[in-house]
């Protein structure tokens, strides 16, 4: 069994001060994908190269304090790919690829951290441009291996997805063009949204981010933000599905997700 966790840490060290390394040590998974390290180099060094065993591999943002992803694994890649190729959000630390290739299977596991759009319509045209230059980056990964890419995509994709939906149907994350990139994504590019195969009507359980106004956490006024998004044959492996609400690392729950084969 390979357990696939996904976590918006909203800052590494803010959220291993709450207790993340304990928590890992407990759950034991194979690898963690983690967004929002909110640090460079120089401070993961000597510090957060590892968490409970897990060795980290990152694409860390140029901007101080900003975006940043990681892999933690117990497996030793076959490789290591930093970046997408994007000459506009490389720069932002938002993709870290790990392939995990033998004689008989090409498998990759991806952290990723989608741009959000809700601090302004410049912020909100950058997502849309990621979207667009995204999209044809997947394809083509999935048709040369098998993956799972897990993370903070910033989209809602159903009325199912969030609580307020009806309230929030101009605003980024739930907009009309956002919600039809993932559909395409889905039906179109064949990739599997692994939490809805597993929980296909599953509304307020289903929530991974509460914002921190308005008592939202309490009041379970969530987003469902964070996805396993992977090809079928990786997806057709799901067997459980957990968001694990016992303890608080940050502002999202961390995903995770059993799969039926090993490394």
């Amino acid at each position: 069994m390979f357990k696939l966790t996904s976590l918006n840490l909203n800052g590494i060290r803010s959220a291993t001060s709450k207790g993340l390394e304990a928590w890992l040590a407990q759950v034991k998974p194979d690898c963690i994908c983690v967004q929002e390290v909110k640090a460079q180099a120089v401070d993961v060094r000597g510090r957060f190269e590892e968490l409970a065993g897990l060795r980290g591999y990152f694409h860390f943002a140029e901007k101080k304090g900003y975006s940043g992803v990681g892999v933690y694994t117990r497996h030793e890649p076959s490789d290591v790919i930093v970046g997408h190729g994007s000459s506009e959000f490389d720069a932002e630390g938002r993709y870290v690829e790990l392939r995990f290739d033998t004689p008989s299977a090409k498998r990759s596991v991806v952290s990723c951290y989608f741009p959000s759009g809700s601090s302004g319509e410049e912020r909100q045209q950058a997502k849309f441009r990621f979207l667009e230059e995204f999209y044809p980056h997947l394809g083509q990964l999935k048709a040369g291996r098998e993956l799972i890419l897990c993370g903070d995509v910033n989209i809602a994709h159903q009325e199912i997805d969030l609580k307020n939906w009806k309230g929030n149907r101009k605003n980024s994350g739930f907009l009309p063009e956002e919600r039809a990139w993932m559909t395409k994504l889905l039906n179109e590019a064949g990739l599997v949204d692994v939490y809805r195969k597993l929980q296909p009507t599953a509304t307020d359980e289903a929530y991974t981010w509460w914002s921190n106004r308005g008592q939202a956490y309490a009041k379970n006024v969530g987003w469902r933000l964070d996805y396993h998004l992977a090809s079928p044959d990786l997806a057709g492996s799901a067997r459980a599905v957990e968001v694990y609400k016992g303890q608080r690392f940050s502002d999202h729950a961390p995903l995770t997700i059993d799969y039926d084969f090993s490394l």
